[in-house]
């Protein structure tokens, strides 16, 4: 009856967070929790597989730090504004991370970090295009994203 419980229990949730609590309420956000579990089963997603579960922790608080980092540096551009050698800019790097859903994580990161955006990712040779927002050196973000976060996750799903 429920091929994803968590998903079903979730969106009730939210149904009954969004809307006032009431029997009707229940009813129709319990019949729509079913009817979505039902059809995200039909998609059959893949299934994640996680390899190194205490790593989780140390991935989390690696970008909490580096959201709040870029928040402030964000702010202080849009304050103070862009020194001169620095310029917004699209920059492709290439990717050894194959597991979708440590990609789907990867993009949400680098997506959900001030002055950075997950423009495409060409599975074909491996390489996602991204936009900074301060870019000074290529090589430096080159080395966040790949140290930073493909490798933790590569030992977290790979």
């Amino acid at each position: 009856m429920f091929p994803y419980p968590l998903l079903a229990l979730s969106l009730l949730l939210m149904w009954m967070t969004l809307n006032s609590f009431s029997i009707g309420h229940l009813i129709l956000g319990s019949i729509i929790a079913v009817f979505a579990s039902w059809s995200l089963a039909a998609l059959r997603p893949h299934k994640p597989r996680i390899r190194r579960w205490h790593l989780i922790p140390q991935l989390v608080g690696i970008v909490l730090y580096d959201i709040i980092r870029s928040n402030i540096a964000v702010v202080w551009i849009i304050l103070a504004g862009r020194p001169d050698n620095h310029r917004s800019a699209f920059m492709t790097v290439h990717l050894d991370l194959k597991d979708p859903t440590a990609l789907a994580i990867l993009s949400v990161i680098v997506t959900s970090t001030p002055g950075t955006a997950w423009i495409e990712y060409n599975s074909a040779n491996g390489t996602l295009l991204m936009h900074i927002l301060d870019l000074v050196d290529e090589a430096d973000w080159t080395d966040l994203v790949k140290n930073r976060y493909e490798r933790l996750l590569m030992e977290i799903f790979e």
